[in-house]
């Protein structure tokens, strides 16, 4: 598994190595002796592997040289060069090789994606803690979600509980208020009645001679709490009353009470005056002291 993200560069590598080694023996093959051409595609070759691997070191041991990756990709235009001019100057076949002129460009370009993707790839251990909290995460949401939809089931039914609760009581209301309206409405009749007056005066006649007998229903609808009669209010004190008095209770306590201290204690011990006649009052007295 760890060498399958590898495999397309490295094939793309060895076509375009072949490709060049037979493009400079094929085109210099005619002009030089053809170990000399091998010899020069090998050379190329050679080089661009050679550059390759040491990349492919620094970056097992976290390292990257920019002067490595020049070169490298000094011998890979180089291939794409050869390639190109050997396609540009062939009489025959010429876009076929024109086609595969940009492989070592490509192989190249792979193994920088390569490179990126080591940088970024993580260890098993990593990815199963990765998924455990992901998963994790999914379960702790699908168990919200669960307890939302249970909490708002159970809400829902309370309401409709209490709902129907509430109506039962306003139909028991309504028919109890039908009852006695009904039964009322009876007894208003038979208080009206011509029949009911004389039974009242035959039963109440020999009891109180000469008193008229009335049934008289009670009043139904909102009644009002009894009130006691209203105290008769005091006879309001006179001036000369009023100064002797404030003066008293003043002078009760040493040193002598303040207004408030005096208008609390006047009024607690059962007194009425208006607040205008009681600090009138208060002035005078202090005045005359």
């Amino acid at each position: 598994m760890k060498a399958t993200p590898v495999l397309p560069a490295v094939a793309m590598t060895a076509v375009s190595m072949v490709l060049t080694l037979a493009v400079v023996v094929m085109w210099l093959g005619t002009a030089v002796p053809w170990p000399v051409a091998l010899v020069v595609g090998l050379g190329i070759d050679g080089g661009w592997l050679a550059t390759l691997a040491y990349e492919r070191r620094l970056a097992a041991q976290g390292d990257h040289s920019r002067a490595v990756t020049g070169v490298g990709w000094f011998f890979g235009l180089i291939a794409a060069g050869v390639l190109v001019a050997h396609a540009v100057t062939a009489d025959t076949s010429a876009y076929a090789w024109l086609a595969v002129a940009w492989l070592p460009i490509a192989a190249k370009a792979l193994w920088l994606v390569h490179g990126l993707w080591e940088r970024t790839a993580l260890t098993p251990a990593a990815l199963d803690a990765i998924q455990s909290i992901q998963q994790e995460a999914r379960n702790e949401a699908a168990v919200s979600r669960a307890r939302l939809r249970a909490e708002a089931s159970t809400e829902e039914t309370r309401l409709a509980a209490v709902t129907q609760a509430g109506a039962r009581v306003a139909r028991v209301q309504a028919q109890t208020a039908e009852t006695l309206s009904q039964a009322w409405s009876t007894l208003e009749t038979a208080r009206k009645g011509e029949g009911t007056g004389r039974a009242l005066t035959s039963v109440t006649a020999p009891v109180t001679p000469g008193v008229t007998a009335r049934w008289e229903l009670p009043v139904w609808g909102p009644s009002e709490p009894t009130r006691a009669p209203a105290l008769e209010a005091a006879p309001a004190l006179t001036d000369a009353a009023l100064d002797a008095l404030v003066d008293e209770i003043r002078h009760s306590e040493t040193p002598a009470l303040s207004y408030r201290e005096m208008a609390k204690r006047f009024r607690a011990s059962g007194h009425s005056a208006s607040e205008v006649r009681l600090r009138a009052a208060w002035n005078r007295v202090v005045v005359v002291a």
